[in-house]
């Protein structure tokens, strides 16, 4: 059984931000995006996304991605809570930082699940999908809110 921590953990520091839209969450996409070390290429694909959504929205694409991380953004969430030997799925709400952390999973990963296309193309147009509130992302948030609102009568097991 895993000892539990004494004290919190240090917060670590944020990425500095991306060097063309000097955004904060467009650098921890980037780096959620990298893959075996490669962060320029992860860059160029990002970067070309975004040019994409500007070609079809003709829309600041920053502003298009704000929109879509923050209707992707979960509000709640379940966490597994053992009592008396039965385990409870208890609902509850999710800090901003994990909230943001789980959004940018979920689009890319909902990008990474498309196939046929290059990588761009696929994170621009769910970055479309997801800004208008569809998308595999979006639905992910929906089904992850309606298991906390199924399981809304263990809420008074939270601590």
């Amino acid at each position: 059984m895993p000892r539990k921590r004494l004290k919190p953990r240090e917060k670590r520091d944020l990425p500095p931000p991306d060097w063309k839209y000097n955004s904060l969450l467009l650098a921890r996409l980037i780096n959620k995006m990298n893959f075996e070390g490669k962060k320029s290429q992860s860059q160029a694909i990002i970067y070309g996304a975004l040019d994409k959504v500007k070609e079809k929205l003709k829309e600041e694409p920053l502003t298009v991605l704000n929109r879509a991380v923050e209707t992707v953004r979960p509000l709640l969430e379940v966490r597994p809570r053992r009592v008396g030997g039965a385990t409870y799925q208890v609902p509850m709400e999710v800090p901003m930082t994990r909230s943001i952390t789980l959004a940018l999973n979920w689009i890319l990963t909902a990008a990474r699940s498309k196939t046929g296309k290059p990588m761009s193309d696929r994170l621009a147009e769910e970055i479309l999908l997801a800004s208008k509130k569809e998308g595999s992302a979006f639905k992910k948030r929906e089904d992850t809110h309606k298991m906390a609102e199924a399981n809304k009568a263990f809420a008074h097991y939270r601590w």
